[in-house]
């Protein structure tokens, strides 16, 4: 493996596939995940399977309590919408929208990143199934990459030229899960749900868990993870 860089690892689909995606284009992964005060914490219990599975260099689970804010149904005492069918993004900003989540991710992973002396970060976000996420968007990444050379010593003093990569932009979940077989990613490893049951089963009826069952429908292929028993 060559160059260091810093990926953002929630233990779900998204980011699992960025790992395999990073480790094929010959960096050494450092992984990065939150304890943030989700409801769904049980992710990071997937996101330590996965960084074992998949032999990543460093896994480094850091601790920010979004809860002191709220404001989200992922952060707050607020439900978690839940449906029949997958319907796609709708109209506005979803309430599992978590204020500037990718703002503050991407901050720690830059700071870790100028340590590293890594000038990659890699995040899987996805404008086709995420679209009504604000920190989910090209422009977002463009500006964050901007920011990031700006305000670091390593940017300012010409020793690193930062690069944010997102390589699951403009692919569907079919797209990514996918890709991710392609490289030999283990999907039964990892985990999406927004409230999952007591026992850790997915509830199935989340956007999150729609969208996901919706990309293995799209892709021929069943869901190796365990749903809450309808």
């Amino acid at each position: 493996m060559g160059r260091d860089a810093v990926v953002l690892v929630s233990g779900g689909l998204d980011s699992t596939t960025v790992i395999a995606i990073a480790r094929a284009e010959g960096y050494r992964v450092n992984a990065l995940s939150f304890r943030y005060g989700q409801r769904h914490a049980v992710e990071l219990e997937a996101a330590r399977r996965v960084a074992a599975a998949m032999a990543v260099e460093r896994h480094v689970v850091a601790d920010i309590d979004l809860r002191a804010f709220g404001g989200s149904a992922l952060t707050d005492d607020i439900a978690v919408p839940k449906h029949d069918r997958a319907a796609g993004p709708g109209e506005g900003i979803p309430v599992t929208y978590v204020p500037a989540r990718n703002t503050v991710f991407l901050s720690f992973a830059l700071a870790w990143a100028e340590v590293l002396g890594a000038q990659d970060l890699f995040i899987g976000v996805n404008a086709l199934d995420y679209s009504g996420y604000p920190d989910c968007r090209p422009e977002f990444i463009q500006a964050f990459e901007t920011l990031a050379n700006l305000a670091t010593r390593a940017g300012v003093e010409g020793t690193s030229r930062f690069k944010i990569h997102a390589p699951l932009m403009r692919l569907d979940k079919a797209g990514i899960i996918r890709r991710g077989l392609e490289l030999g990613v283990d999907y039964g490893l990892t985990h999406s749900c927004y409230d999952p049951a007591p026992d850790g089963a997915a509830c199935g009826r989340c956007d999150s868990c729609l969208l996901r069952l919706k990309g293995f429908a799209e892709a021929g292929l069943p869901d190796p993870v365990r749903y809450v028993a309808s």
